[in-house]
């Protein structure tokens, strides 16, 4: 996924990889929409998982920034669904 974000590639937005942000370093974040993109493996469908990632979620959005998640199954089976997804979350 990085490669189809880096360089301004999507939509010509800048994406830094592993940003960190308060106690938390973001997948994926662009600073001009505010907006992290975290990629969610099977493990953060664990309930204790789950409510974590909630709780980072509740934080972020304190912050102001959007948090969308995609599951790393769909990003290994349709890297262009995934970035289109993003593109749409980004009003691109």
């Amino acid at each position: 996924m990085w490669r189809a974000l880096r360089g301004r590639a999507l939509a010509d937005l800048r994406f830094r990889r592993q940003h960190p942000i308060g106690p938390y370093i973001l997948d994926f974040y662009c600073h001009e929409l505010k907006l992290a993109v975290e990629v969610d493996g099977q493990v953060h469908e664990h309930p204790d998982r789950l409510a974590h990632d909630q709780r980072r979620t509740d934080w972020l959005n304190q912050q102001g920034i959007r948090v969308i998640r995609i599951a790393a199954r769909d990003v290994l089976d349709d890297l262009d669904a995934a970035l289109g997804f993003i593109r749409r979350s980004a009003g691109r």
